[in-house]
């Protein structure tokens, strides 16, 4: 449990950092227009899926004394940190030289993430058959993740609250922490390794795989979940310190402090739903953190801004109108991390259901498949936040008068920031929520798919 924790802490501290600051970074530090940025994005989850297939099909075919897994991970983790380091960097140039830059470091970094995260996904499957150990596994992974993205969250609030200059501090830090951190699991998840169940010996072409996964209605399920609850997520992630500093008003010396208790707070959600779905059903726990999730987002779009001219003592002082704003802002970022975790566990334990219903159990192919969907929707969202952004009259730094800040955005682009990070998440969270009423009891035997 402890080295399979530590193996998604590489890739999920990535993924945090990616998630909360990247487009922030892009329109903020390096001054891409608000529709080039969520391209650059939507590029990143494309490329990211494309290679999941690719990778899944040729871990599955790999052959070593430690299993097929393990020699991606420990070939993948140096070049995981290195390129997620040279994320950070702003290179010298015009936009377009700066943006091929960027799509160059995000095809490299998306690479070296997929062979470390999909081929440690699958372990998940193979190391056990027991429902109950296989979700405890899940917790432990996205615990790991979730601490990991934690201490990425601090080391970024200390370094970009007072300065942006610490985004290069940062980049190093993080990409050390991510090699570390995924060849330490590999270590401890050796010896494990070695005895797991081994994928089944067959190539199996592109149709086929489409075939397979149509054929299989656990994971047309599975998948639909996650994709809604992760494009729900993530838009909320990407918009997050936007609409904390453009539309909250937030000063920067503390709203780049507010996603960590998000991630203490998703972090003690997976310990509750790990035991609440091991005592009452992973579906039922679904729909206790959905719901919560749910009225969280919908608080989130109606909140009132903060006063720009207060002082950051009355923000913390209760007895007047702005330090309750503040408080209620605070509770509800704690309510969105604690209902939201549920999308870090449910999908990723109702999996191993779903693969198992399949007689040759290729898990392999079924979590490449499940990463891939899910990250074109993920970069399908980022790219309708850019979109939107434009659209609505969103103001970059690049399109700034002054090098100091930006003038206040009009009334239509803080309307459509609210709008992404409260009402599309909600309705993505309650589609999902509907899509999994139909899914098998807990204990009741699952029906096989025919070969």
């Amino acid at each position: 449990m402890l080295f399979y924790g530590l193996g998604d802490a590489g890739t999920g501290l990535a993924a945090t950092q990616l998630g909360f600051y990247l487009f922030p970074f892009f329109t903020g530090k390096a001054g891409l227009p608000a529709f080039i940025a969520g391209s650059i994005l939507m590029v990143i989850k494309v490329w990211d899926a494309i290679n999941d297939p690719l990778i899944g099909w040729m871990s599955d075919h790999t052959r070593t004394r430690w299993g097929p897994r393990l020699p991606w991970m420990i070939g993948a983790a140096l070049p995981l940190g290195i390129s997620l380091a040279a994320m950070w960097l702003v290179p010298s140039g015009n936009t377009a030289q700066k943006t091929i830059y960027y799509l160059f470091m995000a095809v490299l970094l998306m690479t070296a993430y997929t062979s470390v995260n999909l081929p440690y996904a699958a372990l998940s499957t193979e190391l056990t058959e027991k429902t109950s150990i296989r979700t405890r596994l899940n917790a432990a992974r996205f615990t790991g993740s979730i601490l990991a993205g934690l201490s990425g969250l601090v080391v970024a609030a200390k370094l970009l609250s007072s300065s942006d200059a610490g985004y290069v501090a940062m980049g190093r830090i993080t990409g050390s922490i991510a090699t570390a951190t995924t060849l330490i699991s590999c270590w401890g998840l050796a010896p494990f390794a070695k005895k797991a169940r081994k994928p089944v010996e067959r190539t199996e072409p592109f149709r086929l795989q489409v075939r397979r996964i149509i054929k299989n209605p656990l994971f047309l399920q599975v998948i639909g979940l996650y994709l809604l609850l992760w494009c729900g997520l993530q838009l909320m992630q990407t918009v997050s310190l936007i609409y904390l500093e453009e539309v909250m008003k937030v000063p920067i010396e503390l709203s780049k402090w507010i996603p960590i208790p998000f991630q203490i707070s998703a972090l003690f959600g997976l310990q509750v739903w790990s035991f609440f779905s091991n005592k009452f059903g992973r579906v039922t726990a679904l729909y206790w953190g959905g719901i919560l999730w749910i009225i969280a987002c919908i608080l989130a779009m109606l909140l009132p801004p903060l006063n720009p001219s207060s002082s950051l003592e009355s923000l913390f002082t209760l007895s007047n109108y702005e330090g309750l704003k503040m408080l209620a802002l605070l509770l509800i970022i704690l309510c969105v991390g604690f209902g939201a975790s549920t999308a870090y566990l449910i999908p990723w334990s109702l999996l191993p259901d779903a693969i198992d219903s399949d007689p040759e159990k290729p898990a392999g192919i079924y979590t490449a498949w499940m990463v891939l969907i899910q990250k074109l929707g993920i970069g399908l969202s980022v790219q309708l936040l850019g979109v939107l952004l434009s659209f609505s009259g969103y103001k970059s730094f690049a399109q700034c008068t002054n090098s100091i800040g930006c003038p206040e955005q009009p009334i239509s682009a803080q309307l459509t920031i609210r709008i992404c990070m409260g009402l599309i998440p909600a309705i993505l969270v309650t589609i999902g929520l509907i899509r999994m009423r139909s899914w098998p009891a807990q204990g009741a035997p699952l029906k096989a798919i025919s070969s």
